[in-house]
């Protein structure tokens, strides 16, 4: 199958990023430009910033670079509701205008001329490519050994994502209007793609250092992804809180029957720090199985009340002179 001109959203989400979308928005622009030489992407493409409930200057500097150029527009979400969230809303709000997205974050770590390989791929016939990671030696040893196990961990649970893979893809509107049937309240995107099928590669890359400002990704936040992730796609904890507790069973029979045993042949001594230690052991294995259970009963809550994933409070103006119709793209 032969593509030719596709229309392409770089879909951007934006948090308290003053600092640096001044830079990273001629980054985002030139990269643009150029594969709209090279590559055949449409002339009408655009780079959609989507900012997340900013409490800086981003929203105006976004506003400000869509009246400068008509290859940017902007989104601006009623209130701060994630990552993930504000990447959806850009997905969303973008798949009825283009033919491909990318997305990418706004701090410039991913490398950008991954985008060319994308877009060969894609133009291959692929309509899914992963951004992978190849190397992180800007990142501190803690928070590559923290990612890195962020990502086996979350293999380990049955959750289907890529290695290495953050939320840097390629995803044609083809798959964009099927993954828009997928109505989750509890969005974890890199496992959700991988679900809706269709061909897919991948293109390596090497993650460099921030660009300005500080990263909107702690540990904290990281734990909650992944804790998020488990619970929205796998059931594996509680399959392993039944399995635990087959154990525990097993060995609290195996106990009673050696108390049995020693009561007969008189060998009992009264004593309260077995005690004390097995009804700690046992109340602790209790308190986390409960912590779990509640975990997916708290996500069973915010399913049922089916509450809007983003909500969209303003649009930047679009350039209606230099627009370009995606039914003209291809004459």
């Amino acid at each position: 199958m032969i593509r030719k001109n596709p229309i392409l959203y770089i879909v951007i989400p934006c948090y308290n990023e003053e600092e640096v979308l001044p830079v990273t928005s001629v980054q985002f622009l030139n990269k643009l430009e150029f594969l709209i030489q090279e590559k055949g992407i449409s002339s009408a493409s655009k780079i959609l910033f989507v900012d997340d409930g900013s409490r800086d200057k981003t929203w105006n500097i976004i506003v400000q670079l869509s009246t400068q150029n008509r290859h940017f527009c902007g989104i601006r979400q009623s209130r701060n509701r994630g990552h993930q969230n504000a990447v959806l809303a850009g997905l969303m709000e973008a798949k009825d205008k283009c033919d491909i997205t990318i997305s990418i974050d706004c701090d410039g770590q991913d490398d950008i001329n991954a985008m060319d390989k994308m877009v060969d791929e894609y133009l291959k016939g692929n309509e899914i490519v992963y951004g992978v990671r190849n190397k992180r030696e800007t990142d501190t040893f803690f928070k590559r050994f923290t990612a890195q196990s962020f990502y086996k961990i979350m293999r380990h649970m049955g959750v289907e994502t890529v290695y290495n893979h953050a939320d840097y893809r390629l995803v044609s509107s083809r798959v964009l209007q099927e993954f828009s049937n997928f109505k989750e309240v509890n969005i974890f995107l890199r496992g959700i793609i991988p679900l809706v099928g269709f061909q897919s590669t991948a293109v390596y890359y090497e993650r460099h250092e921030r660009i300005a400002g500080e990263s909107h990704y702690p540990l904290s936040k990281m734990l909650s992804l992944a804790i998020d992730g488990i619970t929205s796609l796998s059931v594996k904890p509680i399959r392993f809180i039944t399995g635990m507790g087959f154990i525990v069973s097993l060995l609290s029979f195996c106990l009673l029957v050696w108390i049995i045993i020693r009561y007969f042949i008189g060998m009992t001594v009264q004593g309260w720090a077995s005690t004390c230690a097995i009804v700690a052991f046992i109340g602790g294995i209790q308190l986390i199985c409960l912590g779990v259970i509640g975990e997916y009963i708290g996500k069973i809550y915010l399913e049922t009340k089916a509450r809007p994933r983003y909500i969209i409070s303003e649009r930047t103006q679009e350039n209606s002179e230099n627009s370009v119709n995606k039914d003209e793209k291809n004459s």
